[in-house]
C-alpha cells in the first residue's frame, strides 16, 4: 500500500499517460475497421443459409458472445503460436500488440455479424423484389439498395459496440502492450499510489468515451439527414 491520498498525483499523471492514448485508439481503429468488413461476411452464411458455413457461423459467434474478452486474449496470445507452429512458423516473438488485434478484431466482427444480420434483415424485401425487376444484380442490390438502409439501422448498435470495445482494451496491458493501462501499471509501482492512478485513467477513459459519443452522435444525425426531412416536410 502507498501513503496518504495525494490529489495533485492524479493531474500530475494524467500528462505521463496520454502519450500512450494513441495505442489504444490505434487497437480500436484497427480491430473496428476490420471487424465491420469481417462482421459482414460472417452474417452471410447466416442470412443466405448457406449449409455447414451457417452452422459454423453459429458455433463461432456464440462462443464469442459466451466467453470474457480477457479468456479470449489468452486463448490468441499463448493459442495461436502452437497452431501456426504446427506450419513451421514461429510467431512467437511476435509483438503482443497484434495478438491485440487479432483478438479485438474477432471479438468485435461476432458482435457486428449480429448486429448487419438483423439490420439487413430488417431492410423490406420488397425493395430487392423492385431492384431485380428494373435490371439490378444482386450485388448491386446489396450495396446500393440494402447495405445503406441496413448500416443506418445498424448503426447505433456499431457506436454502442466500439464503446464497449474501447473500455474493453484496457486489458491489453495483461498480455505485455505497453498502451495507458501499461503505462498506469508502471507508474503504480514507481508511486505505489494505485487509487491516484487509477482516478487518472478513469478521468482519460471517461472524456474520451464523450468524445466518442458526441461524433458517434453526429454521424448517426448525417445518415438520417434524408429521413429528419422527410418526416418535417410531411
Amino acid at each position: 500500500m502507498g501513503g496518504s491520498f495525494d490529489p495533485s498525483l492524479i493531474f500530475n499523471s494524467i500528462p505521463k499517460l496520454l502519450p500512450y492514448l494513441h495505442i489504444t485508439i490505434e487497437i480500436l481503429a484497427l480491430s473496428v475497421g476490420i471487424g465491420l468488413l469481417l462482421g459482414i461476411l460472417i452474417a452471410m452464411p447466416k442470412l443466405y443459409h448457406i449449409p455447414i458455413l451457417k452452422e459454423i457461423v453459429t458455433v463461432y459467434i456464440s462462443f464469442i458472445r459466451g466467453t470474457p474478452i480477457l479468456i479470449q486474449l489468452f486463448l490468441v496470445f499463448y493459442g495461436l503460436p502452437v497452431i501456426i507452429g504446427q506450419l513451421g512458423i514461429d510467431i512467437t516473438r511476435m509483438d503482443p500488440f497484434y495478438f491485440v488485434i487479432i483478438t479485438y478484431t474477432l471479438s468485435n466482427a461476432a458482435s457486428f455479424a449480429e448486429i448487419f444480420r438483423g439490420a439487413i434483415s430488417s431492410v423490406d424485401y420488397g425493395q430487392t423484389e423492385a431492384a431485380y425487376s428494373v435490371g439490378f444484380t444482386p450485388w448491386q442490390n446489396f450495396y446500393r439498395i440494402v447495405f445503406p438502409q441496413a448500416f443506418r439501422v445498424a448503426f447505433p448498435n456499431i457506436a454502442n459496440t466500439s464503446i464497449s470495445s474501447l473500455k474493453d482494451t484496457s486489458l491489453a496491458f495483461s498480455i505485455g502492450v505497453m498502451d495507458m493501462m501499461g503505462r498506469g501499471e508502471t507508474l503504480i509501482t514507481a508511486t505505489a499510489h494505485a487509487v491516484e492512478i487509477y482516478i487518472s485513467l478513469a478521468i482519460i477513459y471517461y472524456v474520451v468515451v464523450l468524445i466518442f459519443e458526441r461524433g458517434f452522435k453526429w454521424i448517426e444525425h448525417y445518415l438520417n439527414r434524408y429521413l429528419v426531412k422527410d418526416e418535417l416536410s410531411m
